[in-house]
């Protein structure tokens, strides 16, 4: 069964290791001690809203989330800053998934954009995200999705 949930400090021994492979797919070196830590500050600060997809009880994917706020729009705005599902799980709906819900908690909050950015390279990011709504500004590859 397939879910996707908000995670807290239960999580972070398994989100730890995903965010790990997370962070050495974008070339850093691998830092699992660093990845809890971080992690667990994040959580307990509640500096970002992290979502975890499961398949059955199994960790297999996350999205981290950013709060923003935008001046001239008067207005919150959530920043999709991390999206990773483990390699045996992709192209089974768990992104998807997981961007929905960063989209429900946008609305919950009353914001009105969500911003995310990726690099140029990234095949799959660059083919799911407008696939989902998002809308391509294209000299930085930052993507928004409206609300309306």
């Amino acid at each position: 069964m397939q879910s996707v949930r908000q995670l807290d400090l239960d999580d972070l021994d398994r989100l730890s290791k995903l965010f790990n492979d997370y962070r050495v797919w974008y070339r850093m070196p691998s830092d699992l001690q660093g990845s809890r830590k971080f992690l667990s500050e994040r959580i307990s600060a509640a500096d970002s809203v992290i979502f975890g997809a499961f398949s059955d009880d199994l960790l297999v994917g996350f999205t981290q989330l950013y709060p923003q706020f935008s001046s001239v729009r008067l207005s919150r705005m959530w920043l999709l800053n991390d999206l990773f599902v483990a390699e045996d799980f992709r192209s089974k709906g768990f992104s998807k998934m997981l961007i929905s819900r960063a989209k429900q908690h946008c609305l919950d909050t009353g914001a009105l954009i969500l911003n995310l950015e990726t690099e140029k390279s990234n095949v799959i990011g660059n083919n799911l995200y407008p696939a989902t709504g998002f809308k391509l500004i294209d000299d930085h590859n930052f993507y928004f999705w409206p609300v309306n």
